[in-house]
């Protein structure tokens, strides 16, 4: 009876210990995704106060742009992050994300293919994207009938 009550406390103990494990590595998870909440807060600030704004092409700001200048001006303006120039260079600089993995302030790249990405804007989350185009700066859904998305990624 001693050693089945001696194997029942370990047990007990080794599952407590698994617990306590678990919850402190969430706790940790949220601590991560708080930051990025707060990041996403600042470049978003940055976007939103440029709504609006006209689209030329080529230009990168401060009241002009075009979709990779608008995406490099916000990033540089909030969080310090140098993109490259281009649409394509900066899906080449940042890290795929699959769309179920989908986080405020990723980037979405719009395409014919990887080899061909020629729009850049930021998602927002519930399914829209702040971006410069024809009509200037604006918030619209990412997976409208004109657009072909070709991948997601993530800002280093």
């Amino acid at each position: 009876m001693k050693k089945s009550f001696t194997k029942l406390t370990v047990a007990f103990a080794t599952l407590v210990a698994l617990l306590f494990v678990g919850v402190m590595s969430n706790n940790h998870n949220n601590v991560s995704h708080a930051e990025s909440r707060a990041q996403f807060s600042r470049v978003y600030r940055v976007a939103k106060s440029k709504l609006g704004s006209p689209y030329v092409y080529g230009a990168a700001g401060a009241n002009a742009f075009d979709c990779s200048g608008f995406t490099s001006y916000i990033y540089r303006n909030s969080l310090g992050v140098n993109l490259p120039r281009t649409a394509q260079q900066q899906f080449h600089s940042t890290r795929r994300v699959a769309r179920r993995h989908l986080r405020k302030g990723d980037l979405v790249f719009i395409g014919s293919s990887r080899r061909n990405i020629y729009h850049v804007g930021m998602f927002i989350g519930r399914g829209k994207m702040i971006d410069a185009q024809n009509r200037g700066v604006i918030r619209e859904r990412v997976h409208a009938p004109w657009w072909h998305v070709v991948a997601y990624g993530r800002v280093a």
